[in-house]
């Protein structure tokens, strides 16, 4: 199991009549953030658009291409990033690689901090999100990646990410121009979706390995039980504050969008389909009615697929890609699918994520798709030694 260094922030935002006004943060400390490669690859396949026909060289040229990039280490290893072959690539190769990157860590984070269950609890992407949630979120404009269904409520996640060339990887003192410009539109975001929660987590890729700042709501429901037993060094205490600034309507970019469905705080929830209403119920009744679009295209990839074994009776099919898009493969994973749903040990899912031995598989299960991350330099992993481990 890899990890991350995180660095974690709480923060509130001050609101008036116009809405948010300024946003003060503290950093509350830093600690290793158990990162599954497994778990990345799997968030990052997940975030396709299952409506659509799934082209599976494509999927597997995109895992291919995020496995050339980024390196997972045995045991208490960290995870990293090949600085020059990311360096080499074109814009858009780069913000590719850091944004599936941020999407996997962010997940990992709220795992850590929110006990967020894979499997158990439910997660859309904003870009693919289900139907009946479409008329209760803005289409266009500003909006977060994914979408958490925690005990608590919706929990909206913004993963963002740079490169950093930088031996100190963690940008000294107060946040950057480019967090709070991004904490001030998501501010913004949340308050016209009726004082939505929401966090965000900021990846640095650079040569010191990659490192993450993650900015909590002190004030939304999902942080009231914040689990931060992993950080082992404390904040500095000092706060930073920023004021918000009021949107120009002269910029084009300030406009809210024709079509735009996002409704202001203060306005009325009602039963209409497009309104406001996020909570927790009217997220997961929206999920449910999503799942038979989902199991329709994991169906579909089962039957293309070759048979790998069974986990718990239930056949999975799959095959393996190797991460050799650029270079020389160091990793390659299993991409299976299996039948049906089979229920999980979260909890035993969760003790082998943050496991720091060497000698344990790197395997990940969302649903009906499992991942296996594992250096080419090593036997393929037989199916028995799979079970053991999906089985805890």
């Amino acid at each position: 199991m890899s990890s991350v260094r995180a660095r974690v922030w709480r923060f509130t935002v001050e609101k008036g009549k116009a809405g948010a006004e300024a946003v003060q943060a503290v950093e509350i400390g830093q600690g290793p953030l158990p990162v599954s490669l497994a778990a990345v690859v799997n968030i990052n396949a997940l975030a396709c658009d299952l409506r659509k026909t799934v082209d599976q060289r494509v999927r597997d040229h995109e895992i291919s291409l995020l496995l050339s990039y980024i390196a997972g280490s045995p045991g208490a290893g960290s995870l990293g990033v090949d600085c020059p072959a990311l360096d080499s690539s074109s814009g858009h190769i780069r913000r590719f690689v850091s944004e599936c990157t941020g999407l996997g860590v962010m997940t990992a984070a709220s795992e850590a901090l929110f006990d967020w269950k894979p499997g158990a609890n439910g997660l859309s992407s904003f870009d693919v999100m289900p139907g009946k949630l479409v008329g209760t979120y803005a289409k266009k404009g500003v909006r977060p990646d994914l979408l958490y269904d925690l005990a608590t409520g919706p929990l909206a996640g913004e993963a963002r990410g740079r490169r950093r060339d930088h031996k100190q990887m963690f940008p000294a003192g107060k946040g950057t121009q480019a967090q709070k410009a991004r904490l001030e539109k998501l501010a913004q975001w949340s308050v016209d979706h009726g004082d939505h929660a929401y966090f965000m987590s900021w990846v640095w890729l650079g040569t010191g390995g990659i490192y993450v700042d993650i900015f909590l709501p002190d004030d939304a429901p999902a942080t009231a039980g914040l689990k931060t037993g992993w950080i082992d060094m404390p904040g500095s205490g000092q706060p930073w504050r920023f004021r918000v600034p009021r949107p120009d309507p002269r910029r084009r970019e300030d406009l809210e969008p024709e079509g735009t469905l996002g409704v202001r705080a203060d306005s009325a929830p009602s039963d209409v389909e497009g309104s406001a209403d996020v909570t927790g119920a009217h997220v997961r009744t929206a999920i449910s009615l999503a799942e038979p679009v989902v199991e329709a295209a994991m169906n579909r990839s089962f039957s293309r697929e070759d048979t790998l074994g069974t986990f718990s009776g239930v056949e999975v099919r799959g095959r393996w890609i190797r991460g050799d898009a650029v270079g020389q493969a160091r990793h390659e994973v299993l991409l299976g699918v299996l039948e049906e749903r089979v229920p999980v040990d979260h909890r035993a899912q969760r003790r082998r994520l943050a496991s720091r031995t060497a000698d344990r598989l790197d395997v990940f299960l969302e649903g009906r798709l499992l991942t296996i991350v594992h250096p080419v330099g090593s036997p393929r992993p037989s199916w028995d030694r799979v079970q053991s481990e999906l089985l805890g």
